[in-house]
């Protein structure tokens, strides 16, 4: 019996494919959303920066008193409890309005991957609505809160601009485009750090309220090892990327 003969292609088969052109109306939204995002996260970076300096500036004084090292002076400054009161509900509604993300991969708006997208956003929306919500008492006067704030904002407010750049089409700067993919290797490790803090230190407060939600909060907590792993890694093949096409 001889060879089946393989189907012949169509014409249609035979056409060279053609990148699929990204619609203006997309473009322009995410656009605009990326912008608005930048911009919101560079009020949490600027007031996160501001407020802390001048609290630990305070702290120095009176440490200078008291006898207190740097680091002694830095803690206190920033455990006054002054970056939670200002930027508490405004780093809520702003991280919240980064939930669109999920929406955006899980439609196909954008490329990201699904799950470190999830990830990343479930992760958010624990700490400033299931921890620093629920329980400020064990969050207002934490360094741990001001710390993540910084990695959070500053690490938002260079992703989406070099967004912006790269919808716009005027090609991304030289120096955002270092930032975007170097700065995560401290950044990712000083947020996640603090996360993990922030979450150990209201379990007991946690246990008030329900005594199932510190073996909940136990439970994430041993996530965040395999997670941060996942989202380290997905950063670093994003490096490589970059780097092969430079």
């Amino acid at each position: 019996m001889p060879p089946k003969q393989p189907p012949t292609p169509s014409p249609r088969d035979q056409r060279p494919s053609k990148p699929r052109a990204s619609s203006p109306i997309k473009t322009t939204y995410l656009l605009a959303y990326n912008a608005v995002s930048a911009a919101l996260w560079a009020g949490v970076l600027y007031k996160t920066v501001t407020i802390g300096a001048s609290e630990i500036q305070t702290a120095r004084k009176a440490g200078s008193f008291f006898g207190r090292s740097e680091a002694q002076s830095v803690a206190a400054g920033l455990a006054s409890g002054k970056v939670f009161a200002e930027l508490d509900g405004y780093t809520r509604m702003v991280q919240s309005l980064a939930g669109l993300e999920v929406l955006h991969s899980l439609l196909g708006i954008v490329r990201a991957p699904l799950f470190t997208t999830l990830m990343q956003v479930a992760s958010r929306f624990l700490l400033v609505w299931g921890i620093a919500y629920p329980f400020p008492g064990t969050t207002q006067h934490s360094p741990a809160y001001s710390t993540m704030l910084l990695a959070w904002s500053f690490t938002e407010v260079v992703r989406y601009s070099y967004f912006v750049f790269t919808l716009s089409g005027l090609g991304v700067p030289s120096l955002l485009s270092f930032l975007r993919y170097n700065t995560f290797t401290i950044l990712y490790p000083l947020g996640i750090a603090s996360e993990c803090w922030l979450v150990y230190s209201a379990i007991p407060a946690a246990r008030g309220v329900d005594e199932r939600i510190p073996f909940a909060l136990w439970a994430i907590l041993a996530v965040y090892v395999p997670g941060s792993y996942v989202l380290f890694t997905h950063m670093m093949r994003q490096r490589r990327k970059v780097a092969r096409q430079a």
